[in-house]
C-alpha cells in the first residue's frame, strides 16, 4: 500500500478541467517529482491533496484512507503538509516565531516544546544564525528555507515542495537539493515535489510524472522520463538537458 495516493483526483474550474482523473502514488521513503508545462496543473494537484480546495471527483488516500472532506488544517495534522511557490513568511513575527506557528500544528507526532521544535528545525536547514532576525532581512534563499523549517515543524510523514528551487543560484540549488535529500534521509520525510529547475528534479528524484492539461502523460525513472518522446514533445523540447544538480 502506498503510503500517499490520489484515485480519478479530478478538479474542474468552470469549463476547465485542471486536474482530469489523475492515478499517481507515493511510496515510503520516496522523492516523487512532478513536472509538466505551466498550466498543467500541478499546484492544482497540490492543492487537492493538502484540502486547500475540494476536489470535483475522485479520491486522495493516506495509508490506504481516504481524507475526502479534510481542510487543510486537518491535513497537517494528519502529516500532509506542502510549502508554496511564492514564500509568504509572517513580516512581522521573528523566524523562530514563523517556525513556531508550523510546530503548534504538528499533532500528535512531535515531542518537545514547540519552541525547542522550532529552534532545532532551524539549525537543521541553517537557519540558527537568524533565530531572532525578521524574514524581511533574509535573502530569497534564507526565506525558501524558512518556508521548509516551518513545515518540518509540523513532523509530517508527506512534504510537498513546488518549486523550492526556482529563482536560485547554481551554488544555492545545489545546497537546497541537498538539504531536500537530507529531509528524506535523516528526518525519514517522504517527498513530492513540483520543480521546472529539470537538473535539480532529474537528480534528486526516484520517479517521475509527467502532467500535460491536467492529465499523466508519463511516468517513470528520470531516465526514462527524459528519453519519452512524448514528454520531449509536450514540455523538455528538442533540446532539453538533463544533468544534475
Amino acid at each position: 500500500m502506498p503510503l500517499l495516493a490520489t484515485r480519478a483526483l479530478t478538479k474542474t474550474f468552470g469549463g476547465l478541467r485542471a486536474v482530469d482523473a489523475l492515478d499517481l502514488h507515493l511510496e515510503e521513503g520516496e522523492i516523487l517529482g512532478v513536472i509538466g508545462p505551466n498550466g498543467a496543473g500541478k499546484t492544482t494537484l497540490f492543492s487537492l491533496i493538502a484540502g486547500s480546495i475540494p476536489p470535483t471527483a475522485g479520491a486522495v488516500l493516506l495509508d490506504g484512507v481516504s481524507m475526502l472532506g479534510r481542510p487543510a488544517f486537518k491535513m497537517v495534522r494528519a502529516g500532509v503538509v506542502r510549502t508554496h511557490q511564492i514564500v509568504k513568511p509572517f513580516p512581522n513575527l521573528s523566524v523562530v516565531e514563523n517556525v513556531v506557528v508550523g510546530a503548534l500544528h504538528a499533532g500528535g507526532r512531535a515531542t518537545g516544546s514547540v519552541r525547542d521544535r522550532a529552534v532545532e528545525v532551524l539549525a537543521f536547514v541553517g537557519l540558527e544564525d537568524r533565530t531572532h532576525a525578521f524574514p524581511g532581512t533574509l535573502t530569497l534563499a534564507g526565506r525558501k528555507r524558512l518556508e521548509l523549517a516551518r513545515a518540518l515543524a509540523t513532523a509530517p510523514r508527506v512534504l510537498m515542495l513546488d518549486e523550492v528551487i526556482a529563482g536560485l543560484n547554481p551554488a544555492e540549488a545545489q545546497a537546497l537539493a541537498t538539504l531536500i535529500r537530507r529531509i528524506r534521509d535523516e528526518r525519514q520525510v517522504s517527498v513530492i515535489m513540483i520543480e521546472h529547475v529539470m537538473p535539480a528534479v532529474m537528480s534528486l528524484s526516484d520517479r517521475v510524472v509527467v502532467l500535460d492539461r491536467g492529465r499523466k502523460i508519463a511516468e517513470g525513472t528520470p531516465a526514462e522520463v527524459v528519453n519519452d518522446s512524448v514528454v520531449v514533445d509536450a514540455y523538455l523540447g528538442e533540446n532539453h538537458e538533463g544533468g544534475t544538480a
